[in-house]
Parts: C-alpha cells; structure tokens; sequence
C-alpha cells in the first residue's frame, strides 16, 4: 500500500491477544511498504465478524472484508445444513468519488451504488452481473449477513423466503422469524432459510434509505440449482412479521448484569450526542481530540496516569469489574442518524432500544453495535461489565461522523 494502514475488527477476545490498530488511538499505524501480522488465539469466541481500516475514511474506498469463527458445536446447528464461505453476505456503499474528497462535505453523502459481496449496479451504469447466491431445493442454509457500510442502513430481504435469525454481532439469540431487517453499519445477523420455493431466481434486497430497484439497483440473486441465470422477475412481497429489536433475546446467559432498574448500575453515563459550530460531532458537548501519541504506548510507558492521556471528557476512566450503564438521550441533535454507535472489546446489553420507553433487564438483546434511535424521545441504554482491561473506544459507525469526532 502506498498510504498508511491501520485495522481494526468487530470481533474481540478477551486478554492480551485483542487486536486494534484503530486510528494510531491505540497502537501505531502501519506505514506504506510495510506489512503487519497479528497472530491470536480466539480461544472459545465464535460468531460472525468483519475487519476493516480505521486510518481515515479508508475504509469506505473499500479496505473491508468479513471474518467468520466457525462453531464446531454450534448449539444452533440442527436449524440448518450449509453454512460455509458461499453464505456469507456483506453488504457495502460503494462511491464513485474518492473518500479522501467525501469527507470534506458536510451534510449527506450519497453512495453511487449498494454492493452486494461485492457486485452491484448504479443509475444510469451498465447492467453489469449481480452477485448469485447458489441453493439446492430442500436444504436450510445460514447467511451470515455482514453490513460493511460506510454510511447507509440497509433494509434486507429474499423474495418469498422467511428468514429466522439466530444470531446478533456474534452472539446467539433465541431463534425469531421475520421477513425484513434493519441493519446498520457494522452490525451483522445471522438468519436461516429453507430453499422450499419452485426453481427459479429471487431477489434478495438491500435498500438504502430511498433506495430503488429499479434496473437491479440495491440486489443480488438467490438462484436456486437448475435456474436460468438471468435476473429474477419477482416484485417485493409483503410483509407481515417484521423486525423487532425488542424481541431478539441471548440464547445463554441472558439477563443484564446488574440491578434491573435504569441508574442504578455501579457506573451510569449520560453521552448525549451533538454537534458544534465548527461542524465536528460531540458527546457531552465535547468534541474529541487525538492523542499525540497512541493511548495503549502511553499507558505501557507508564508515565501517565489513565486520566491524564486525553483532554477532559474524550476520556471515561472505568473500575474494573463493574457494571456500566451508558444512556444516549436525544439522537436528533446530531444530526445524520440514526447513529450505530459501536463499543470496542466488549458486548453489551440493550436494556432500552430506540423507539419504546419500556425497559428489559431479563433477557435483552446482547450486540456491539447499536442504533441509539431516530427520535428526540429515545434513550436507547446499554449495560456492561468491565472485565476486558485496556483502552477502548466507542464510536459511531457511520465512519464519515467518526472523523469529524463521534467518538470517545
């Protein structure tokens, strides 16, 4: 590579092992003509998982891939039959424009283009082949659908095919059906189909916001063995089970750590969202500010005490093995949501989701990646214990807010 490099990955294990090169944050960037290799042990995490560059926006220009750790065990295994690198779905925008110019707009950012493993069509373009997804008749298959978005959420279907998930960013949930789903930057679900449907083609779907089909725009193909390889003449159907995030609950383990009632945690956050006069995202009122040198190199040297390492509220110093709550009241005053708001080394409970004032510490969907909501009543609230030590991040995953400082 002829830029500097960092990689971060949405997956985490606990110890010395964890792997983040975000943003120099942490660990140095790798500079051009260099390579780096991480070697780790995963140890028992298993789930479905991405990596991606955390130098700049570089990552929307496309260095971004998925990473699966097969369960050999897997207590969800007798749902399906086949689940193996021909089952992997990412989802991506795709931009005509360099992301080194992007960045420098302010306001909407519009992609030229939905990629879908990483094939798509754009207005007005070629009608170039869309990615194909191969099932036989009869058998059950996961997808593990992995948003790689620099921006957009996605609303993603398969024509005629109920989809059951199983899975939340590498967590098992209790199996639910649904025939759509919501799914933000970063954010990953695994779901089960039967391919039970006649021979043929069939849409499967990632709309953008005002997205449209129109041409095969925002599409790929579930083409079953023995179909014509040509695009699908089936129209969106209806919907009648959809997604509720509310409704997704951990397989094991399921209650939130803690006594179940909102501020009552050993540690309660309030991180509202905004923005300042100089067009940069703040929490709190606070807009980041990068350290002069790598956070985890300064706490190694030892010469600085953890809340002395960034300016005043860019930095939460933590207890170890407490519960943590943080609540992100009023998403609307930062503007472009809903906000993924993404939490590095650790997966949390959401005890409040966007949309409902109704709590849930008994069973709560258990993700590390969130959208804390579209309305100015949501206080979408997560809960989680701090038993992974080290420095952190938390962000939003709309990676054009994290370099204008929607982080901490």
């Amino acid at each position: 590579m002829w830029k500097p490099a960092s990689i971060g990955t949405e997956f985490f294990k606990k110890g010395p092992t964890t792997l983040m090169v975000s943003l120099g944050l942490l660990n140095a960037q790798f500079q051009p003509q260099n390579s780096f290799q991480y070697q780790f042990n995963v140890g028992s995490q298993t789930g479905t998982y991405w990596y991606h560059s955390h130098y700049s926006t570089q990552y929307c220009d496309g260095l971004r891939g998925p990473l699966v750790i097969y369960d050999p065990q897997d207590p969800l295994g007798d749902l399906y039959d086949v689940d193996d690198e021909t089952t992997v779905i990412t989802l991506a925008d795709w931009y005509h424009t360099s992301s080194v110019q992007l960045r420098t707009v302010f306001g909407p950012v519009t992609a030229s283009s939905t990629l879908i493993n990483g094939l798509g069509r754009y207005s007005g373009g070629p009608e170039s082949p869309l990615a194909a997804i191969n099932v036989q008749q009869g058998l059950r298959y996961r997808f593990r659908v992995v948003s790689m978005s620099c921006d957009p959420q996605f609303n993603f279907t398969i024509g005629d095919h109920r989809m059951t998930i199983i899975e939340v960013d590498g967590n098992e949930v209790t199996p639910v059906q649904v025939d759509s789903i919501p799914i933000f930057a970063g954010q990953r679900y695994s779901v089960v189909i039967t391919a039970n449907q006649a021979i043929g083609n069939y849409w499967i779907r990632a709309s953008p916001p005002g997205g449209t089909f129109d041409g095969g725009m925002n599409s790929a193909i579930l083409r079953y063995n023995g179909a014509p390889a040509q695009d699908p003449m089936s129209t969106p159907g209806p919907c009648e089970l959809p997604f509720d995030e509310g409704a997704l609950h951990p397989l094991v383990y399921p209650a939130a750590p803690g006594i179940p009632e909102i501020g009552q945690a050993d540690v309660n956050i309030q991180l509202a969202p905004g923005i300042n006069g100089s067009r940069y995202f703040t929490f709190n009122g606070v807009s980041f500010e990068d350290p002069p040198v790598p956070v985890l190199l300064q706490i190694l040297s030892g010469t600085l005490q953890a809340s002395q390492l960034l300016p005043k509220g860019s930095f939460y110093q933590l207890p170890a093995n407490k519960v943590i709550e943080i609540s992100f009241p009023n998403p609307t005053a930062a503007p472009g949501g809903p906000h993924p708001i993404h939490l590095h080394g650790h997966a949390f409970s959401v005890v409040r989701v966007s949309g409902t004032d109704a709590t849930n510490f008994v069973n709560p969907v258990r993700r590390d990646v969130v959208s804390i909501g579209s309305s100015s009543t949501d206080s979408v609230t997560i809960r989680f214990v701090t038993d992974n030590p080290g420095p952190w991040f938390l962000h939003c995953h709309i990676d054009w807010h994290l370099i204008t400082d929607s982080l901490l």
